[in-house]
């Protein structure tokens, strides 16, 4: 209950059309999971739900939860099961997010603890893994027994970008759903209607997202986002040499590294006013007992960090990818649609001033860029490299 006395799911708008409706351009997963859930469906107790990032894979993963809680056992959307489930409130669905490096032993060893009791008000308990590719390979050893026998009420579900981020006998045991990259129309409709966006901001945010429903809203409402997109797409297509290009690098670096700070301060403030006061501490002294804690809440917000900074530069990095496609395309002579309609002029220049072949290099080079940095090289070597290779090629 809240101060007013108003039950918050009772409260908050139903969405339209059922827990679905955010689900967007997944038609052939939302039937599978769907029939699933159907008293005559066959329900599996383990999913893995793949697909790109932006895709919606939690979403998806929330919605069929709400859908076996659903008092109606339709995913109507309006229940109190439904409401709490796509709230994150619901006693026996459990969701675990990381913006951290990996996923501890102790996290998973807690959900399959959580995992064996019996559910206290709904049909399931539903135990959701988000990001579960940053699970470690002794992490996936403590949860397999409970994926291979799990009791009878709960249902595990975990998400990646594909099957084989996840160690084999673990997607061995899961029912697979794999999702794919809605297109940008489907994306701008679901701005507008859920979150109200303008038609033509909508639109433009969705084309430069490529089908990222979460980068599109970003690009949609924070102020100068889209601005300093075009402005990127600008500066790497004027690339005039190599010292230009390890200025670009080390800017692009310190601006990942503050974007990230400034999101990983917040969260770790966060995280220490909790422990303070779950530990009845208020003049902020920390007992010598309760140091060991504290300076692993201090660990926990570094390695976020470092997963934050990787996570910006990637989206740079696919940002610099749509660029390069757009150029080969022109060089090709498609006709497709240009990604980058912004910076078309400069699109132009550089296609026709160079060849599909070198192009086609240069996104093979970002490609490595990105697993590179994903593998633990240095990111402003990673981007440097790129970027020094891209100046003199399109030269």
């Amino acid at each position: 209950m809240t101060a007013t006395g108003l039950d918050p799911a009772a409260a908050a708008p139903a969405p339209a059309g059922g827990v679905w409706a955010d689900v967007v351009g997944q038609d052939a997963a939302v039937a599978q999971f769907r029939r699933a859930a159907s008293p005559g469906g066959s329900l599996a107790q383990a999913w893995l739900v793949t697909g790109p990032p932006g895709s919606g894979r939690s979403t998806a993963a929330r919605a069929f939860a709400a859908t076996l809680q659903c008092e109606r056992g339709t995913g109507c959307g309006q229940c109190r099961a439904c409401r709490t489930t796509l709230a994150n409130t619901h006693p026996d669905v459990t969701v675990v997010a990381t913006d951290k490096l990996s996923i501890a032993k102790e996290e998973v060893r807690a959900l399959v603890m959580t995992a064996q009791r019996a559910p206290a008000t709904g049909r399931h308990r539903v135990v959701i893994v988000e990001d579960a590719d940053r699970m470690t390979a002794g992490t996936f050893n403590v949860l397999l027994k409970s994926i291979e026998e799990p009791p009878p009420a709960t249902v595990w579900m975990l998400c990646a970008p594909s099957a084989e981020d996840l160690a084999p006998t673990i997607r061995s045991r899961c029912r697979l759903v794999t999702l794919s990259v809605p297109s940008s129309e489907v994306v701008a409709e679901l701005l507008r209607r859920r979150d109200g966006i303008d038609e033509s901001l909508a639109v433009r945010a969705a084309r430069a997202a490529q089908g990222h429903i979460g980068l599109a809203l970003r690009y949609a409402t924070q102020e100068g986002a889209l601005a300093a997109r075009e402005e990127s797409a600008r500066t790497l297509l004027g690339l005039g040499g190599t010292g230009q290009a390890v200025l670009a690098a080390q800017s692009l670096v310190d601006r990942a590294t503050a974007e990230a700070k400034e999101h990983a301060d917040v969260v770790a403030t966060e995280e220490k006013e909790r422990f303070l006061h779950s530990a009845g501490i208020e003049d902020g002294k920390v007992p010598p007992s309760l140091r060991a804690q504290m300076r692993q809440l201090e660990e926990d917000a570094k390695r976020r960090q470092t997963r934050l900074v990787r996570d910006v530069l990637d989206r740079y990095l696919l940002d610099a990818h749509s660029v390069l496609r757009d150029v080969l395309s022109r060089q090709l002579g498609t006709g497709s649609e240009l990604v980058n309609v912004e910076v078309a002029p400069e699109i132009e220049q550089v296609a026709a001033q160079g060849s599909g072949r070198v192009t086609l290099g240069l996104l093979e080079a970002v490609q490595e860029a990105r697993e590179r940095i994903g593998g633990n090289v240095p990111p402003l070597l990673a981007i440097e490299a790129l970027l020094a290779r891209i100046a003199t090629s399109l030269r």
